[in-house]
């Protein structure tokens, strides 16, 4: 067992309104000792105890790791004409999907991980320490199930969308006894989650709550694509059936913002969506004040969403979804992790896992007051730091 101080900590962001001011449960000159993987104190620089190793965060801001709660990273291709159609001005229609859908399929596996190794790596450097991957971009048997055993090689946070578009040729109501009955059987192993795409175009409710049904019957727990594209069931469906997230969440009634608001289903908002879309953002103002649960996540996939960048996703939810500083970084955190049902990450707080981001500035804020500047200075993980390309790629 070996045990780390971070101290200096100009501003140290725990997370945890009891342990600091404010909704991030900021204090200053701080220190965070990690034993074993495990923060165990939190308190003043002077007063830290001894510990095994040290890292001086020489006054800048140390906060917790960001939890990456949505992301489609098992693909291959590359969809940069589609992006630069929508930038001029065409729709978004989900369309492209099975563009990757058929480079997928004929990428080898070796293809596939390196590719999820660059992502993962991409997303640690600046300063993701947990993410979830999804399938999705197999749409038969044999390539959900390699596509999840890839993903599992990164993450625990594992999620299988057999249910993300009906694939080219399919007949709807057989790919949905396929995806209900052998594909499941073959990928519960591997997954923890299991998500659907409930959207015109996708899947309907009829056929969303099939697959979410048989999921949860596999022992799969449930999220759910809701309401991206339209006004549409997807939220109330996530409700239903006591589903950990509703994501996009772009088009909601009344009735959608009082259903989350009284469930335990977490609104996880993509602002990466709406960037790379040209489609309104969500209004993360409204989510909060009616007392729902948000989280941010980069959806990183390669239509609709090429970032691994939370810091990105942070600064746009401040600039177009109504959020403050502080709140958007609560919901890369500890919202990302309730989206996860996670209680072990998102927080610098004691029992929680020593994951950790030392800023090279002295604020919080400056995620958002200076967009798209490489700000992450050191990235920790179960209380060591972590800096070379072989550490990087070992995943999140």
């Amino acid at each position: 067992m070996t045990s780390t101080v971070i101290r200096g900590i100009g501003q140290l962001v725990t997370g945890e309104p009891a342990l600091g001011d404010g909704l991030l449960g900021t204090r200053t000159n701080a220190a965070v000792v990690i034993d074993d993987g495990v923060v165990t104190w939190v308190g003043d620089s002077g007063a830290a105890p001894a510990a095994d190793d040290a890292i001086d965060a020489d006054g800048a801001c140390v906060l917790p790791g960001f939890v990456d709660s949505h992301a489609h990273l098992v693909f291959a291709g590359d969809r940069t004409d589609e992006f630069s159609a929508r930038m001029a001005g065409e729709r978004y229609a989900a369309g492209g999907i099975r563009t990757t859908v058929a480079a997928t399929r004929a990428a080898t596996d070796d293809e596939l991980r390196a590719n999820v190794a660059r992502l993962t790596a991409e997303m640690f450097r600046q300063g993701t320490t947990t993410v979830e991957i999804k399938s999705g971009y197999g749409l038969n048997v044999a390539d959900e199930v390699r596509s999840l055993r890839i993903a599992s090689e990164f993450t625990t946070e594992t999620t299988f969308l057999g249910a993300h578009v009906v694939p080219a040729g399919s007949d709807p109501g057989e790919y949905v006894q396929l995806v209900t009955g052998e594909m499941l059987t073959a990928c519960a192993p591997y997954a923890r989650w299991a998500d659907v795409f409930c959207e015109e175009g996708a899947f309907d409710v009829g056929a969303a709550r099939k697959v979410l049904m048989a999921a949860k019957h596999a022992g799969l727990e449930l999220r759910v694509h809701a309401n991206q594209l339209r006004p549409g069931p997807g939220v109330q469906l996530a409700v239903e059936l006591d589903a950990a997230s509703a994501d996009h969440c772009t088009y909601l009634s009344d009735d959608d913002v009082d259903a989350l608001a009284h469930s335990g289903t977490v609104a996880t908002l993509l602002p990466g969506v709406e960037f790379s879309t040209r489609s309104p953002f969500p209004d993360g103002r409204r989510l909060l004040s009616a007392g729902v649960r948000i989280a941010l996540a980069t959806d990183c996939n390669p239509g609709t969403s090429y970032t691994s960048s939370m810091p990105f996703c942070i600064a746009l939810a401040v600039r177009e979804m109504g959020l403050t500083c502080a709140e958007a970084v609560a919901a890369a955190t500890s919202g990302g992790a309730e989206a996860l049902r996670r209680s072990d990450v998102g927080r610098l707080a004691p029992g929680f896992r020593g994951d950790a981001i030392v800023l090279d500035t002295p604020r919080y804020e400056h995620l958002a007051y200076r967009p798209g500047v490489p700000l992450i200075r050191t990235v920790i993980r179960d209380g060591a730091k972590v800096s070379t390309e072989r550490e990087l790629a070992r995943g999140v």
